[in-house]
């Protein structure tokens, strides 16, 4: 917008500065009659244009009309030297340009020169303010860059609600673009019923990278203000992912511990700030954020000594989803004094703790049709087994760490529920890692450290890794020795089950009964899947011979139909008499399996036709 000249044989006369070049406009023939002095700048101006437009300044000349005031000196003015030379420029009438760049600073000097329209008609305070509300408000990378000028003009640029709303023009933006970037992803389901793809970054966030620029403080009003708008959290935790790893990657220190770098402390305390920031405004939502950012914001948090309540909000919000981290997650290096373990396992415990203590409801999935109906598995066992391999292998991470404690060792390994672990494969190993590097326990603490293994609960292999470990107390090798020979005794009594048809319903009580529980899953498991395919295989003889009854008794139906019931009679009686169904032979001892099978027959077609008849 160009603001045209009213005083069109007025210029403006401004002496430069040490660090400050300013343009020069004379007078050619009045000489100027007052002079501003502006942060370090010098201004030699005519009182009349200043007047007419500014009444802060009409207010400081008619307060010293007695002395004719020729020096103001104006304090504190927003924006300073530059901002103040557009401001004369708009009482000369000169020609400017409002843009995005200079409409705060426009819109703090008027407020502070008191340019309303109280003074005079279509006063700069009015221009910028139609300016921001109708070209920046409507524009977000505009928006963002009024945001940026406020920065340095707060809180007066606050007061005039400048910053409010660009903020509220940005949200209203961002969620609208969502909304509109929404219908594209819309589909239908194999069901048949309309939903929304999943997608990691819609259309519709394109603005992530804009706020990027933004300083924290303007930042975490923005994205509050998104939230209260109904942005997605997705959307909320691309943005915050892309802030952080801008801000934080500054400094090498922060990702990279092993970095001697000497960060000066004003660096550092921003850092802080930019972190304990990010985490009071994750999204509740659980996978808002990728799980490795979150442990990367942990690790500087622990690194920067943020307060308390954010570590604990970060293992929190880590031990919700830890079923979703890797080993290289966990593995959280210790910043504490020298002498003390490697990696940090008290943080690791919080998180698993957490873990434990989340309640039921957050476990079940948004979908519950992923699960089988009759599926041995809950969604919540299967986090507790993931979780429990994972822990296994952090275990056997550490274990080779000589200032590993006995206690912080079996604190881990004893967190997890006793169904967690459905083979003890992987804690037998971590154990067996940690007596290897700890040689010096007591019989005791390797009694005490071994009675965490379930040795019912070993594979095969492991078993018999088991029983030639010397590492192991003597009892634990007992166990070892015992469980094996139970479970060698099993298979035999399953083979012969399978070798003689006598003994199999025997069998069967027998896995489904108390011997079960010495039996290793694996065993436990081959042995239900062989009963249930010898039942199947009965099942399917049964069908097969009601098949053929069914058959019999559709053909006599027929022939009930195109003969007399005289004819169907005598022919039946000879099919009687061939059957023998009263067993009137030589073979009338005999039990063989098919004469028993064709008396049963023959039973069936007597009751047959005598309902029919």
């Amino acid at each position: 917008m160009l603001l045209f000249s009213s005083y069109t044989n007025c210029c403006l006369k401004i002496n430069e500065s040490s660090c400050l070049l300013l343009c020069a406009w004379i007078f050619r023939d009045v000489p100027s009659d007052i002079t501003i002095e502006v942060n370090g700048g010098t201004f030699s101006l005519h009182k009349f244009p200043l007047v007419s437009r500014s009444g802060r300044i009409r207010r400081l000349v008619a307060e010293h009309r007695d002395s004719d005031i020729s020096r103001v000196e104006l304090l504190n003015l927003p924006g300073g030297a530059e901002c103040f030379e557009l401001a004369a420029k708009f009482c000369y009438g000169i020609n400017f340009e409002i843009t995005s760049t200079n409409v705060a600073q426009l819109c703090c000097v008027s407020d502070y020169l008191e340019m309303t329209e109280d003074f005079s008609k279509d006063n700069l305070g009015s221009r910028a303010e139609e300016y921001l509300d109708s070209i920046v408000c409507k524009n977000l990378e505009m928006c963002v860059e009024v945001l940026q000028q406020c920065e340095s003009l707060l809180p007066l640029a606050d007061a005039l609600k400048v910053v409010s709303r660009c903020i509220d023009a940005i949200a209203s933006k961002a969620c609208a673009e969502q909304i509109a970037s929404s219908f594209s992803r819309l589909e239908y389901s194999s069901s048949g019923r309309l939903h929304m793809s999943r997608q990691a970054k819609c259309d519709g966030d394109w603005w992530i990278e804009d706020l990027s620029v933004l300083r924290i403080d303007m930042y975490q009003r923005v994205i509050t203000a998104m939230k209260c708008r109904g942005v997605r959290p997705e959307s909320i935790g691309a943005s915050l992912v892309n802030y952080a790893q801008k801000e934080l990657t500054k400094k090498s220190s922060l990702w990279n511990p092993s970095s001697q770098t000497n960060v000066d402390s004003n660096s550092t305390l921003h850092e802080k700030l930019v972190v304990e920031t990010i985490v009071s405004l994750l999204p509740v939502e659980k996978l808002a954020v990728p799980i490795n950012f979150l442990f990367g914001l942990l690790r500087s948090a622990m690194m920067l000594d943020c307060t308390i309540a954010s570590r604990l909000d970060m293992e929190r919000r880590i031990g919700s989803q830890l079923d979703v981290a890797t080993l290289d997650d966990i593995l959280i290096p210790s910043f504490r004094h020298a002498g003390d373990t490697l990696f940090d396992v008290d943080t690791v415990h919080r998180i698993l703790v957490n873990f434990c203590q989340q309640d039921d409801s957050e476990e079940e999935p948004e979908d519950a049709s992923v699960f089988e109906s009759d599926s041995p598995i809950s969604p919540s066992q299967t986090a507790l087994v993931k979780v429990s391999k994972l822990m296994d292998n952090y275990l056997a991470e550490i274990a080779p760490d000589a200032n590993l404690k006995l206690s912080k060792f079996m604190v881990i390994a004893e967190t997890l529920p006793a169904h967690a672990r459905t083979i003890h494969d992987g804690l037998y190993r971590a154990i067996d890692i940690y007596l290897k590097a700890h040689q010096g326990l007591t019989d005791l603490d390797k009694k005490k450290l071994c009675k965490l293994i379930d040795f019912q609960k070993l594979s095969q292999e492991a078993g018999a890794h088991a029983a030639q470990n010397e590492r192991l107390p003597v009892q634990s090798i007992v166990q070892v020795l015992y469980f094996e020979q139970l479970r060698l005794r099993n298979s035999l009594s399953c083979s012969y089950g399978e070798d003689d048809p006598k003994p199999i319903h025997q069998s069967w009580r027998i896995s489904s009964g108390a011997l079960s529980a010495a039996m290793s899953p694996r065993d436990n498991y081959a042995s239900l899947r062989r009963e249930n395919r010898e039942l199947k295989l009965e099942l399917a003889r049964l069908r097969m011979r009601l098949n053929d009854l069914e058959r019999e008794h559709v053909c006599m139906k027929r022939d009930m139909a195109k003969s007399g019931s005289r004819k169907f009679m005598s022919s039946f009686s000879k099919k009687i008499g061939k059957l023998s169904l009263f067993g009137h032979n030589s073979s009338r001892g005999s039990s063989s399996p098919s004469r028993n099978s064709q008396r049963t027959d023959s039973k069936v077609i007597e009751r047959t036709c005598a309902s029919t008849e």
